[in-house]
Parts: structure tokens; C-alpha cells; sequence
């Protein structure tokens, strides 16, 4: 059997409107009930403005993007989004055996409390909804924390590969999607250090630090293997990938080779696209 073969999936469904709004109400339901009932599990909720001493992991993203089709409107609005989301996680304190949850921190995101239309992807293309632009901030906190010995516990990837390569400066499927509040990103503390989530919406960047009360004794490199693009029965392609990290002591020697998570998604763009140009 073939890895093609392997890769290869049935046809993407169009739901309809009602299907699509049960669905949403029901899972939407069942994280209240998990976050209510289930006591398993303890939620971080501590904010501490003095910064823990060891920088573990930083990174930042463009807060503004030429993209076609798309209004310059819908950024600045998700501009708006970002400050008032990441107000809410900035120097959030993850206490050993506590869960990081984004949506139980940031709350829904409404017009009540100043959200505003952002842009949004449904299925592959563009739309405008209300807190819109926030999947850039689930975006930068998982790849920085794949570059600690923090624990990934909930993410779900993108299900449609929208940009070519583009200037792209991450493997494909590196990224977190996340929808209030059914899709979301969490992250629990197994080891026995203190750390700390330091978010600031910059003049042009999404800045972030994962910080601690100890140095991290290991570095991290993400990378992507198996990369396939596989054109399917109903005419369409799909892009896979499978994210991997090694893990290096402090000597630079590589004690560890980790699987992360294996990506699969609709290709938007022809795909002599994505081979005729190259991520970093």
C-alpha cells in the first residue's frame, strides 16, 4: 500500500446551515459541562505582572499582511480583537499539574465587550465574524510552546491549507485553529517550574515569551517530515505533513528525535504554487 493511498479521504462534505448550528450548540454544551463538572482538571487563572526570571521561548508574528481579496478594514479590526483577548492571558502564571485554556480565560468574544468583524475562515475562504483575527494568537502560543517542555493536551489544526509558501517562515500545519469555544488550545504544566505567558499586541507584531523559574535545561527544533501532496478521486488536492522536534541538551548533542502531530488539509491554491516556492 502506498502512502498516497493511505492519505487519500472521501470527498468534503457541504453541511447544511441547520446541521452546522446543532453541531455548534451541542459541543458548544458539552465544554461548559467539562469546565462546570469536570474537577480533573485545574484550570490556571493567575496573573502576575512581576515576570519570572528564565526566558524560555519567544516569538512574533506580523500583526498586518498583503492579502488578496481582503480588506485592510478586517485587520485593524483584528488588531482590536487581539488587545482585548490578550489582556485577559497576559502574565498568566501556569502553576505545576495546571491547564492552560484559552477560551476559559478569554471568555467569549461579543460585541458586549468590545469585539468587532475580523476576518474568520470558513471552509477555505474568507468571511468577516465578530471577534474575528484570533486564531493569530493560538497561533503563536502553540509554536512557542513547542519549543518547551510544556504539554500540549488540545489542539485541532487548520482543515483547509489557504496561503502558498510563500514568505512562510513555519512548516505547514504548524499553526492552531480555534473556535469558541469547542476548538480550543490547551496546554498543561507536567514538570515541576513555575511558568509564565507574556502576550503584548506591538506597533507592527504579536509579541510572546513563555518564561519561567528556571532556566530550561533543553532546546527544541520543529521540522516537518513526509510532506505529500496527493490529488484526490473528486478532483481536489490535500497537503500532508507530519510536525516532528528534535530535542538537544544545553552541549547542542541530540537526545531525542519526538513525533508532534500529523497534518492533513484541502489545498486552495494550485499546487505548483506551494512546489515553485519555499518556506524558511
Amino acid at each position: 500500500m502506498t502512502l498516497k493511498s493511505v492519505c487519500q479521504s472521501k470527498r468534503p462534505r457541504n453541511r447544511s446551515k441547520i446541521r452546522i448550528f446543532l453541531g455548534k450548540t451541542y459541543f458548544t454544551w458539552c465544554r461548559y459541562f467539562r469546565w462546570m463538572f469536570v474537577r480533573a482538571i485545574r484550570y490556571a487563572k493567575t496573573l502576575q505582572p512581576r515576570q519570572l526570571p528564565y526566558k524560555v521561548a519567544e516569538h512574533s508574528t506580523p500583526l498586518y499582511r498583503p492579502l488578496r481579496n481582503v480588506d485592510m478594514w478586517l485587520q485593524e479590526n483584528k488588531v482590536t480583537n487581539l488587545k482585548l483577548a490578550t489582556a485577559k492571558i497576559n502574565s498568566l502564571v501556569l502553576k505545576p499539574g495546571e491547564t492552560f485554556s484559552l477560551w476559559r480565560l478569554v471568555g467569549k468574544p461579543t460585541k458586549a465587550k468590545g469585539y468587532v468583524e475580523g476576518m474568520i475562515l470558513i471552509n477555505g475562504s474568507f468571511s468577516s465574524g465578530v471577534g474575528g483575527g484570533l486564531c493569530q494568537l493560538s497561533n503563536l502560543i502553540y509554536w512557542m510552546t513547542l519549543h518547551t517542555p510544556l504539554t500540549i493536551t488540545e489542539r485541532w489544526r487548520h482543515t483547509h491549507d489557504v496561503f502558498p509558501d510563500a514568505n512562510r517562515t513555519q512548516p505547514f500545519g504548524s499553526g492552531a485553529t480555534i473556535v469558541y469555544n469547542y476548538l480550543d488550545l490547551q496546554i498543561k504544566n507536567e514538570t515541576p517550574d513555575h511558568y509564565q505567558l507574556l502576550i503584548k499586541v506591538g506597533d507592527s507584531d504579536l509579541e510572546g515569551e513563555w518564561r519561567s523559574t528556571q532556566p530550561c535545561p533543553l532546546k527544541y527544533e520543529i521540522y516537518e517530515s513526509d510532506h505529500l501532496i496527493s490529488q484526490e478521486w473528486w478532483g481536489g488536492y490535500l497537503r500532508h505533513n507530519i510536525i516532528r522536534r528534535k530535542v538537544f541538551d544545553l552541549d547542542n548533542h541530540e537526545i531525542g528525535d519526538e513525533f508532534i502531530t500529523k497534518n492533513q488539509a484541502i489545498m486552495m491554491y494550485e499546487p505548483m504554487l506551494a512546489e515553485n516556492t519555499k518556506g524558511v
